[in-house]
């Protein structure tokens, strides 16, 4: 059950926090060891100085075991890590009886790796917090509308039905079947405005109830909830390498043997002293965190605004695109097409056009399909039940109604199925700014149906914005014809468009793009796209919020369908890209420069211990500040209520 596993990754966190209170308690207790052999030294300098030399001896060998502990595990498991180093120096230390030395050492080291443990565990006890969004208590409903109990989350099934009442979280992804309710879904579509949901509307797990009450029916629980998979893909993604952090891993084997041979160096030409100091400023905490501390910021900041990153690499490859294709319907478009033409064919009437159209589309999900049920709804024409329905994807249906075969779909498709034009008049529909579709009743063209499709309001900014940025293709790909593809790539200002796509051309056109060296994204609903998606350098599926196929096939899924996110996501790795260079660039010349002073005698072995810590927060809290990127970012409007996306009935032509 999904609780189980909830349970198990709380016991690692809980885990982690104990060993981190366990080691501060260690450094701060031999602190207190350090500190008396201090005070006994300045109290009594001569009766009493090996009683201080006894407390400092304790505190150094107290703080010291947890440290070549892990050495020792590192060297047995033959791996090399920055703790060799400073347990060495540590070592040096203690056979020299410098015993004040060892203890500040250990001491700061200890402290350092806390507060960088605690750091790393934030962005996972944030997930957690996530998780624990999701009441364990449901409001069991035995059929719709009848009397409720309370069961265990984990007891629910798909199908069963549940209410949820104002001010509670809903417990699973469920359909909403009954009332009308505002719900705040920012947990997982990062949008901040609250959402109006009422029957036939989706509704996710964790999401907050606001007002009213509703009776949903459950769909999925616990893991396969979108809240579930929202937190798999972002531990994913903090637990995956960019490249970047590869290359330092690559070089990591090679650095503890070149620093312990300057140590040996600097031994050889002066004192034991400056080669601890040595080890102690060359660990290199700055290095090992310039890149995973930018990376986890990162992916939290995107996760805040709903853009999952499946994989640290693909946040870090989007800041090198230079082109990318759109799909017009649903992606630059709101996806919801309103039909505003009809057209019968001579001797036919609109009524009889509209039911063979509503009944050969009735078990199709196509956009195309839902406008023209909603159209035969709102007129009161009843569609007939489908026989034999085929949906060839990109072209059209054909289905059996009323013992007659019906076909509706593109033009070039009707006429390579034999369907007669006559009474159609063809060059008016070429010079139509619309989607249109053409319906046949056994071979006979019964008429064509024109749909509109808004624009997305965000689009032609988001556009311009990426043009700023340095995009240098933005091209749209429809199976639209040529009149309203060119239409809509005007109003959003895409440079390039094709229009008539169908899955393979979008393919043919995406490899070309990439034989030509483009860095390209794809960008899509994730549905009909997945191929696309799938094949691209970068594939970003919008509105993946409870679309299984969508969080499948792209490398990046936004949880909403606002477009500003795309600008966001690549001056977000831009942004990480500049973080991780400063990073690295501050852990080599802190290096660099520490060995110098090291080496002329100009830094001790403590004030080395502290410059280490420094720097390790230097990088941590530098990265931090990719957390609050984008902050700047308010979410657009709702274009219309869904009442004024539905309101105008078309007026037959």
């Amino acid at each position: 059950m999904p609780e189980t596993a909830d349970n198990i990754d709380l016991t690692e966190i809980e885990r982690s926090e104990a060993k981190i209170r366990r080691h501060l308690v260690i450094a701060f207790i031999g602190l207190v060891l350090l500190i008396n052999d201090f005070i006994i030294r300045l109290k009594f300098p001569e009766d009493a100085s090996s009683l201080g030399v006894i407390s400092s001896m304790i505190g150094a060998l107290l703080m010291a075991g947890p440290i070549l502990a892990r050495a020792i595990e590192d060297l047995l498991k033959d791996r090399l890590h920055m703790t060799e180093l400073v347990a060495l120096a540590i070592v040096a230390s203690i056979a020299r009886q410098d015993y004040s030395i060892a203890g500040v050492i250990s001491f700061f080291v200890l402290v350092s790796e806390a507060v960088e443990r605690r750091t790393a565990m934030g962005a996972h006890k944030a997930i957690e917090s996530i998780v624990k969004l999701t009441p364990r208590i449901a409001r069991f409903i035995t059929k719709e509308g009848e009397g409720e109990k309370e069961v265990p989350v984990g007891q629910l099934n798909p199908g069963d039905y549940i209410r949820i009442r104002p001010g509670e979280n809903v417990p699973a992804d469920g359909i909403v079947r009954r009332g009308q309710s505002t719900l705040n879904q920012a947990t997982i579509t990062g949008e901040s405005l609250p959402v109006d949901k009422s029957s036939g509307d989706d509704v996710f797990a964790g999401t907050t109830n606001l007002t009213g009450s509703l009776d949903i029916e459950v769909k999925t629980v616990g893991s396969e909830t979108a809240l579930g998979k929202v937190r798999e893909l972002i531990l994913q993604a903090q637990s995956s390498k960019s490249s970047m952090m590869k290359i330092v891993e690559q070089h990591a084997q090679w650095y503890t043997p070149t620093i312990l041979m300057i140590a040996g160096v600097i031994l050889y030409f002066s004192e034991m002293e400056r080669a601890i100091t040595a080890l102690v400023v060359a660990c290199p905490g700055a290095l090992v965190l310039a890149t995973p501390t930018a990376m986890v910021a990162a992916i939290s900041c995107a996760a805040r605004l709903g853009v999952l990153v499946k994989n640290a690499s693909d946040l870090e490859f989007a800041g090198r695109l230079t082109a990318m294709i759109f799909d017009k319907t649903g992606t630059l478009t709101t996806g919801i097409l309103d039909v505003t033409r009809l057209t019968p064919a001579k001797g036919i009437d609109a009524e009889q056009l509209v039911h063979a159209a509503a009944s050969a589309e009735r078990d199709s999900n196509h956009p195309t399909a839902r406008a023209i049920i909603r159209l035969s709804e709102k007129a009161n024409i009843r569609a007939s039940d489908p026989v034999d329905f085929e949906e060839t994807i990109g072209l059209g249906v054909a289905a059996g109604v009323g013992g007659k075969r019906v076909l509706v779909g593109r033009m070039k498709w009707l006429k390579d199925s034999g369907v007669d034009f006559t009474g159609i008049d063809l060059e008016e529909t070429e010079n139509e700014a619309i989607s249109i579709i053409f319906v046949a009743e056994e071979k006979k063209c019964l008429g064509w149906i024109g749909l509109e499709d808004r624009p997305r309001v965000e689009a032609r900014a988001a556009a311009a914005e990426l043009k700023q940025l340095g995009i240098q293709r933005l091209v749209m790909l429809t199976g639209d014809r040529r009149a309203v593809a060119e239409k809509v790539a005007r109003e959003l200002g895409c440079t390039e468009f094709e229009a008539e796509c169908l899955p393979e051309t979008k393919l043919k056109i995406l490899r070309q793009m990439r034989s030509d060296k483009y860095q390209v994204a794809v960008i899509g609903d994730g549905v009909n796209d997945a191929p696309a998606l799938a094949a691209a350098d970068l594939g970003i599926a919008m509105g993946a919020a409870g679309n299984d196929i969508a969080m499948n096939s792209a490398s990046i899924a936004l949880m909403n369908n606002d477009l500003s996110r795309i600008p966001f996501l690549v001056r977000l790795s831009r942004r990480t890209s500049n973080i991780v260079n400063q990073n690295l660039l501050f852990g080599i010349l802190f290096i660099v420069f520490g060995l110098m002073l090291s080496a002329f005698g100009w830094l001790s072995p403590w004030a080395a211990a502290i410059l280490y810590m420094s720097s390790s927060l230097f990088v941590v809290f530098n990265s931090a500040r990719l957390v609050r990127f984008g902050e700047e970012i308010t979410p657009h409007e709702q274009e219309a209520s869904a009442a004024e996306v539905h309101k105008a009935v078309p007026v037959p032509a």
